[in-house]
């Protein structure tokens, strides 16, 4: 009988053994006077090997090379529009082609005085007839103009068999902070005059995903009721350079690269000299309450998983049903590529399955 007690105090002295290692190696200051800035921690080179435990297809993804240019951005108005524009053509060549495989068809249109496109299956559901997804495309603010948006919106409207509105919004070096976000809250207004707000949902990844959550800050400022369900992927939360991914998936993170690389200069020129840190560009820095039912998405080399466990943990904080998705050896957005990974389309079942189990409560 004495064995279990044994046990349990040899299990105590080792827990004070390794306490006291830890506390040894804690800074010996205690007193604020006496503190000073915590050392960095200095990281080895190393080789990071594509991991064995994910789909051939996302290896393949996994193992391209870093995103060129990546850290010499244009440094004109000029130079902004044609990156945009000969980006956009590799964007739009996937378009038509995932639209047939997922049975949805693409029309152009307006709503009030915004470009949108409106994304529709071909079978819609009948407990989808009523409900409208909202679209804010990603590309740091400046990239993926006209069709290149749709990758995202196609991939949701197939897979959760919801028509789709995807906003495409006002860029630089045309519009500048705040076009973006004024043009998806003018589509937000317009989507409350033809659905119940809790049968809408509102979905977007990287700066799509910041200005989601841009927008339910404004919406709760104008008093407009917020959406039954928000699909929040990678999102650019915090633009003031927090996140500690951004120092240990930098290099790693093979669309975004680099803190300090293309898409911070993006956002940026998007600012147009505005404070980072407004709520309204970094929503991380925003009352949180009361948003809605939210899904976040992110992978293990996302330069931004920070970003999106931080927002993650604020939702939680200020109690937000909120759900964590992160994907294995995925960079930046990656899940939103290809709807033949299988890793992408577990991704947009999954997002589908949360805003099927909120939209309509």
């Amino acid at each position: 009988m004495r064995k279990p007690d044994a046990a349990r105090a040899f299990a105590a002295a080792a827990f004070m053994v390794l306490a006291s290692a830890a506390m040894a190696q804690a800074p010996e200051a205690q007193t604020p006077e006496a503190q000073t800035t915590p050392a960095p921690r200095d990281a080895p080179a190393k080789r990071i090997p594509v991991p064995d435990d994910v789909s051939p297809q996302l290896q393949a993804v996994i193992a391209q090379p870093l995103h060129s240019d990546w850290n010499t951005p244009p440094t004109t108005a000029e130079g902004w529009r044609r990156l945009a524009a000969s980006q956009a053509a590799a964007a739009v060549a996937v378009v038509e082609p995932m639209a047939k495989r997922l049975h949805v068809k693409i029309e152009q249109s307006a709503i009030d005085g915004v470009k949108v496109y409106r994304v529709t299956p071909e079978t819609i559901p009948a407990r989808n007839a009523q409900r409208l997804l909202i679209h804010l495309h990603g590309g740091c603010y400046v990239l993926n103009p006209g069709e290149a948006a749709l990758p995202e919106a196609v991939l949701m409207a197939g897979f959760s068999q919801t028509p789709v509105i995807s906003v495409d919004y006002r860029m630089p070096p045309t519009a500048y902070f705040p076009a973006a976000l004024d043009d998806a809250m003018s589509v937000y207004r317009a989507a409350l005059k033809l659905a119940k707000p809790q049968d809408i949902g509102v979905f977007g990844s990287s700066a799509g995903g910041a200005l989601t959550l841009e927008m339910m800050l404004r919406a709760k400022q104008e008093r407009l009721p917020l959406p039954g369900a928000l699909a929040v992927g990678t999102p650019m939360a915090d633009e003031t350079g927090h996140g500690d991914s951004h120092q240990t998936n930098a290099l790693v993170d093979n669309v975004l690269v680099s803190p300090t690389g293309f898409c911070d200069a993006a956002a940026r020129f998007y600012a147009n000299g505005h404070d980072m840190a407004d709520p309204m560009i970094s929503p991380l820095n925003g009352d949180l309450h009361d948003l809605s039912p939210t899904i976040l998405t992110t992978g293990t080399r996302d330069l931004l998983l920070s970003d999106t466990v931080r927002t993650h943990q604020k939702l939680l904080q200020s109690g937000v049903t909120a759900d964590l998705l992160v994907f294995e050896g995925m960079s930046h957005a990656q899940y939103t590529f290809d709807d033949r990974i299988p890793e992408d389309r577990q991704a947009f079942t999954e997002i589908s399955a949360f805003l099927d189990r909120h939209l309509g409560r």
